[in-house]
């Protein structure tokens, strides 16, 4: 993953050789699972959150990237506000595309290898079979294209990356951006009596962070080839189903309803049909457990369940 000059300065007590990374939104639903799926490895880890790091400020944090010198940076910042993206335009892509060339700018000065982290919201859901690593991005929305900016950016600028594009979050953390998680959302809801309406008519791979995480661990640690990388897990629903299995799994009673996307009017465009599959992790035998698998073990680690 590193040349053997840049090795020997991070060889352990018992020859075993240590990465330094940083990785940037530490504190965020990915970031989280991130430092714990490398907390308990040979690699030292420095853990960024926003009040750390400013991936908008470049010399602030090209400072902060150059005392930390790591081998790898790991970038999960992010403005995630899909519909507040259409109106605060600048916000999106000074954080997603003009932030993300920030990172890479400063990781090939530094040598380091740079995660990218993506999203299926780069593709325009026209397809009607799982997105793969070779189809052509056309996002609908503003967020779409401030991360395929930044996407973009990470390609010209350097040679040693990884982009991830991953879909439908869900982790322990929560997302800070939005104030928590599509699941922890539902809950709430329902243990508020509240009449819950989702739609059917958006499908979607959701993604548990804990299992991306391990396999973004797994991306390195085998050193694969650089490049784009979808990691999500494996299946597809829409966001109802996705709702209707979270109450079924959890033994919650919700007053639960299909509706449309017309009838809701979000303000961004969002693909209709945004599953992604890999066809790059399944080469070299990475294979992700089902969404349903996945949302099981959320719930089994939020304790919403036993681990019968």
């Amino acid at each position: 993953m590193v040349e053997t000059s840049e090795r020997e300065a991070w060889e352990g007590k018992r020859g075993v050789l240590v990465i330094k990374i940083a990785i940037i939104g530490a504190n965020g639903q990915l970031g989280f699972d991130l430092v714990r799926a490398f907390k308990n490895t040979e690699h030292e880890i420095a853990p960024l959150t926003h009040s750390d790091i400013d991936v908008t400020e470049f010399k602030l944090s090209e400072k902060i990237l150059k005392n930390i010198h790591p081998e790898v940076v790991i970038n999960c910042a992010a403005y995630v506000r899909v519909d507040d993206a259409e109106d605060f335009a600048g916000k999106a892509f000074a954080v997603n595309a003009l932030g993300a060339r920030n990172i890479a700018l400063i990781c090939k000065d530094l040598n380091s290898i740079l995660v990218h982290i993506s999203t299926d919201y780069v593709f325009d859901g026209k397809k009607r079979q799982p997105y793969t690593e070779e189809d052509i991005p056309n996002p609908l929305n503003v967020y779409g294209n401030s991360k395929l900016a930044g996407e973009y950016f990470v390609r010209s600028i350097l040679e040693k990356y990884y982009i991830i594009r991953s879909s439908s979050l869900f982790g322990a953390a929560g997302a800070s951006g939005k104030g928590g998680n599509f699941v922890e959302t539902m809950i709430k809801k329902a243990r508020n009596k509240e009449e819950i309406e989702v739609v059917d008519d958006i499908i979607m791979s959701p993604t548990y962070t804990k299992d991306a995480a391990d396999v973004i661990r797994n991306l390195l640690i085998k050193k694969l080839p650089f490049g784009i990388y979808h990691v999500a897990n494996s299946g597809q629903c829409s966001w109802y189903e996705f709702a209707r299995t979270n109450f079924n799994t959890a033994g919650i009673e919700a007053n639960l309803s299909p509706t449309k996307t017309n009838i809701i009017k979000f303000k961004a465009r969002r693909p209709m049909f945004s599953p992604l599959v890999s066809i790059r992790l399944k080469k070299y035998g990475i294979e992700m457990e089902s969404w349903r698998v996945a949302l099981r073990n959320y719930l089994i680690e939020k304790r919403y369940l036993s681990g019968r």
